[in-house]
């Protein structure tokens, strides 16, 4: 049977930056399909001589369709034995404004209402698909290098793999927090390495910081509860059919110890038989 992504959400939140990562990655990309012509397209794909099994549907601008439509046609894939998840982009209405403006593109919906009116009229309209999400990415704060690295690590892998997908972020609560999180846990209680004139211009992937976070001895015991709880929730999560877990680390700009903690924690589950990948959002940011 065949693997299906439904890739949606809003207009300017980088569906087609999306499509194009998956196909970099061997995924059989159709965009903006119409909603009516999923099955079609399921039962056409079924027959012999046809290559490929895993395949992207990019869904927006339905032309018309109400997406009301679309849960229940994914149903019905689901019940012909398809694997089937859904990916939804969002971003802040001010950033998808400022994204329009910038490419003086009209927003699909646009009738003369404004670009404002349209995005919040698109967010009504999508928010059933967005109930039906497995996986929300939030893009508000990525470039197109970052989403298409977040694609990568999601499903750069071999598709098909019926495990749960575990990803850490690192991130700096001054550059706002990521909407697209499951379990978020505050690190800024720790010394903060940016006080320390050397450690300054280095980052969380430096030894010298990572020796110093590590080096608290209030660092060993929050790591050790982390640990016990996420090891503990997995085998919950998994009965109850999660496909993603995003766990989020946050400090004050999230360089030192939210980068150094993310990579320890990703050894730390390694070890207890829980695979992760790590993106450190805030990184390189001043």
């Amino acid at each position: 049977m065949g693997e299906f992504l439904v890739v949606t959400g809003m207009s300017g939140a980088g569906r087609s930056t999306v499509g194009a990562a998956l196909e970099d990655l061997g995924w059989f990309v159709i965009d903006n399909l119409p909603p009516s012509l999923i099955t079609r397209f399921a039962d056409l794909i079924g027959r012999p001589g046809v290559e490929g099994d895993h395949f992207a549907l990019v869904i927006g601008r339905a032309g018309g369709e109400p997406y009301e439509d679309v849960p229940p046609i994914l149903d019905t894939l689901r019940r012909s034995r398809h694997r089937v998840r859904v990916l939804y982009l969002d971003a802040p209405d001010e950033v998808l404004v400022r994204r329009f403006e910038g490419t003086r593109r009209r927003h699909p919906l646009d009738t003369a209402r404004g670009v404002e009116e349209s995005i919040a009229d698109e967010r009504h309209r999508l928010e059933v698909l967005r109930a039906d999400a497995d996986i929300v990415i939030e893009t508000g704060e990525l470039n197109v290098n970052q989403l298409r690295s977040r694609i990568r690590e999601l499903f750069g892998d071999e598709p098909g793999v019926e495990t749960m997908q575990t990803s850490i972020v690192s991130f700096g609560y001054k550059h706002g927090i990521p909407l697209d999180v499951d379990l978020m846990f505050d690190c800024r209680f720790l010394p903060n390495p940016y006080w320390v004139e050397s450690l300054r211009p280095l980052s969380g992937q430096d030894d010298a910081v990572r020796e110093y976070v590590l080096g608290q001895p209030e660092t060993q015991v929050f790591l050790d509860k982390v640990v016990d709880l996420l090891l503990s929730l997995e085998p919950a999560f998994v009965r109850e059919g999660k496909s993603y877990l995003t766990i989020a680390f946050g400090c004050t700009g999230g360089r030192h110890r939210s980068v150094a903690l993310a990579d320890v924690l990703r050894t730390r589950l390694g070890e207890g038989g829980m695979t992760a990948t790590v993106f450190h959002r805030d990184i390189d940011r001043p």
